[in-house]
């Protein structure tokens, strides 16, 4: 018998709809506006998500320019399945391919990471020595993970004596599901929770609880398992009506939730987790943890002068305007990706609403003229909540839902065609804005 109903619409008019909008997703791009002459120097710090796909746009809008990308990683990670892979239902290898697979002729990249920014002297050094100077600086970094910062754990550590770190790598979400498995089949206590720092793709945490309690049940063993949320505030998701949503959804699927619990530690020896809590440290017993860190602008960001000095301190995401993502003291700097100091946005479906955003105002600031395009926050979230099921979260910074789909896909119902956008239509969306198509 199905777990899965899909309510008056049938199976086949559903599965119709995912695989067109992922075929709509591959397909070619709309009509291109004019290509612009220009001999500007643009330099793009990172090529995941946000700096290769802008890549891409920039080499088809502007002739003559000369654009550079500075990024180490000889691998491309599709970030948003490392959820899939940490549920066993992808290998790692589904989110890997190589930086130069996606990448055109036209843009020249360096193989090494930024080790410092001027952005008086508009330069760039890479930790090679190589020495970039730039007339518009793209910064799309992404995040730093700050592994550290939780005592008493190494990345070494993933995979076994109940730990799991997702977010490490596609290598890690997978030993993650090995550890997972093994705790749903003998029972015990699992605690899974977020950093108190702004954080990408915050929805995650909350599904690896939801994946980890559909494990169990599906393996006969939900009675002997335990599973605890620790929330960094008094709050399960930064959408009032969201969170609310998942806290009625973790009540009847029997998932705790400690409220104001932030890891400082883990004891593998004692298998004890300590949280900073209002009330001083509180240390929880686990059979099984799955850690996340904090997360912060890479060192560089942070060394560099472009931070906010007033707020996110800690943290250094980069200062710009949230509507234009165009730095404040820095016309000529903008930002891409989770490394913006905005609201709301460290997601990869935000990151595609950066893109038409930065290129019309960069694009019009070679011209001499105004841009015109804003972001307006908007971020998403499919939440998974048991394998077939999600809910198709759309926001933007008011905290409004903005539904892709309404009327059709009401996004906060747990549907199997919000499953699909999440398992079939995202990752072709996801390549489409790589190619600078989406």
């Amino acid at each position: 018998m199905s777990r899965i109903p899909v309510g008056a619409a049938s199976r086949r008019t559903f599965l119709g709809l995912a695989g067109g909008l992922a075929a709509l997703a591959a397909a070619p791009g709309p009509a291109r506006a004019q290509t612009v002459q220009t001999k500007a120097r643009i330099v793009i710090l990172g090529a995941g998500a946000g700096g290769t796909a802008f890549a891409n746009r920039l080499a088809r809008r502007l002739d003559g320019a000369t654009i550079t990308i500075v990024d180490g990683r000889q691998e491309h990670w599709y970030q948003p399945g490392f959820t899939l892979i940490a549920a066993g239902l992808k290998p790692a290898a589904y989110s890997v391919t190589r930086t130069t697979d996606w990448l055109p002729q036209a843009v020249r990249l360096i193989p090494e990471h930024a080790a410092a920014i001027d952005p008086v002297a508009k330069s760039v050094t890479t930790t090679g020595g190589t020495r970039l100077e730039y007339d518009y600086l793209i910064v799309a970094t992404g995040l730093a993970l700050d592994w550290d910062a939780v005592e008493g754990f190494s990345t070494d550590m993933i995979g076994q004596n109940g730990i799991g770190a997702h977010y490490h790598s596609p290598q890690a979400a997978e030993a993650t599901f090995r550890a997972m498995d093994a705790f749903v089949s003998r029972g015990g206590n699992a605690l899974i929770g977020r950093p108190a720092t702004e954080m990408k793709c915050a929805g995650a945490p909350l599904k690896l609880a939801f994946l980890l309690e559909d494990m169990a049940t599906r393996k006969g063993n939900r009675a002997n398992v335990s599973i605890t949320y620790t929330a960094q505030n008094k709050t399960l998701f930064g959408v009032p009506i969201v969170s609310e949503k998942v806290r009625m959804l973790f009540g009847e699927r029997g998932i705790a939730t400690a409220y104001d619990h932030v890891l400082k530690s883990i004891d593998p020896a004692r298998k004890v987790a300590t949280y900073a809590t209002p009330d001083g440290d509180r240390d929880l017993p686990w059979d099984f943890i799955n850690v996340i860190p904090p997360q912060r602008a890479p060192q560089v960001v942070r060394e560099s002068g472009l931070s906010w000095a007033d707020k996110w301190v800690d943290q250094g995401w980069l200062e710009v305007d949230q509507k234009t993502l165009r730095h404040l003291r820095h016309p000529e700097v903008f930002a891409i990706g989770d490394v913006a100091g905005v609201p709301k946005g460290k997601t990869a479906a935000s990151v595609k609403w950066h893109q038409p955003v930065v290129e019309d105002h960069l694009v019009a600031q070679i011209q001499g003229r105004e841009g015109r395009e804003t972001f307006n926050g908007y971020t998403s979230c499919p939440l998974i909540t048991r394998v077939g099921r999600a809910m198709l979260i759309e926001f933007d910074y008011k905290d409004n839902l903005v539904p892709s789909f309404p009327g059709i896909i009401p996004p906060l119902e747990e549907l199997w065609i919000s499953w699909l956008m999440k398992e079939v239509a995202l990752k072709a969306t996801y390549n489409a804005m790589l190619r600078g198509d989406a």
